[in-house]
């Protein structure tokens, strides 16, 4: 390919931010080397990418040509590097998955016993995190797959797959807490008490810390601390159900309770081996037989 990776990544990343600073933060580099490397691919092209005129960058009718082709060969590009991974014969010695509470363990059981019996050498290891802290453990090598609650966005380097189990979740307090007497809470009426909100360890909190909001990096946390009566959390229903103690009821209001999606992701600088591969199959496809892997 005449065209680096990293050029046709600036110019998508750019085109999608509608900045090169935006790009840059994207995908961690300076704006200098994305302005830099969108301009190189305009001269490799031949073509004006970019109208620059203007406070910020703004696509050319040949950029808008140019993009959608841009977008088909890093496309191809991935779909290569995954073949490529899947028909290695080379087994990973080590498999670290990173899980969210959100996801519920429906075939979590089923799963782990079927991995087992296929790579029984393979040394397995669970870790749970939450939204960003999910995602710097997959950019930093740590883990290798990670399921997460959809997010708004995903950095260009995370690669993700729609699961197709929902959880459940709603907000809980304990039995004797003064909203659990309320036959249906109001909004306004909710952030009159505590909120114990998520707060995962890499996303610093932009609230202002007051007395009526405590946060913790889990949802088991979340739990322990509602069970104990400071405040109303939002909690997966599987896991009120599996650890609660009969402490906790759920509170009616607008809105809740709500079905949370959740994605299998990982990082496309560090493709997932074999095992992780047909870790990801099954994630996606519980009950897929595993009579084509034999």
């Amino acid at each position: 390919m005449r065209y680096s990776p990293e050029a046709l990544l600036a110019f998508i990343e750019t085109a999608d931010t509608g900045s090169f600073s935006g790009a840059a933060r994207k995908l961690r580099k300076s704006q200098s080397t994305i302005s830099t490397a969108v301009a190189n691919l305009e001269i490799d092209l031949g073509l004006t990418l970019f109208d620059r005129s203007g406070r910020q960058p703004k696509l050319t009718a040949q950029g808008l040509r140019v993009l959608t082709h841009v977008q088909e060969i890093l496309a191809a590009s991935e779909r290569l590097d995954e073949l490529a991974v899947r028909l290695s014969t080379q087994i990973e010695t080590r498999l670290t998955f990173v899980l969210s509470d959100t996801y519920q363990p429906t075939h979590h059981e089923a799963l782990l016993r079927r991995f087992e019996q296929r790579y029984p050498d393979i040394e397995f290891e669970c870790l749970i995190a939450e939204d960003q802290d999910v995602i710097d453990l997959l950019q930093s090598g740590r883990a290798h797959l990670g399921v997460i609650t959809v997010q708004p966005n995903y950095p260009p380097d995370i690669a993700v797959a729609r699961l197709p189990e929902q959880t459940e979740m709603s907000i809980f307090v304990a039995q004797d807490h003064p909203l659990a007497a309320i036959d249906e809470v109001l909004p306004e009426r909710l952030h009159t008490f505590r909120q114990l909100y998520l707060q995962p360890y890499s996303r610093p909190s932009t609230k202002q810390a007051h007395g009526l909001r405590w946060s913790a990096p889990s949802y088991l946390m979340l739990l322990e601390m509602a069970e104990q009566g400071f405040g109303w959390a939002i909690l997966p229903h599987w896991m009120v159900k599996q650890f609660g103690h009969n402490k906790l009821v759920a509170i009616k209001t607008r809105d809740w309770p709500k079905l949370v999606s959740v994605d299998v992701a990982w990082s496309k600088n560090n493709q997932p081996g074999p095992a992780g591969s047909w870790f990801i199959d099954r994630l996606l496809s519980p009950l897929q037989p595993d009579s084509s892997d034999s």
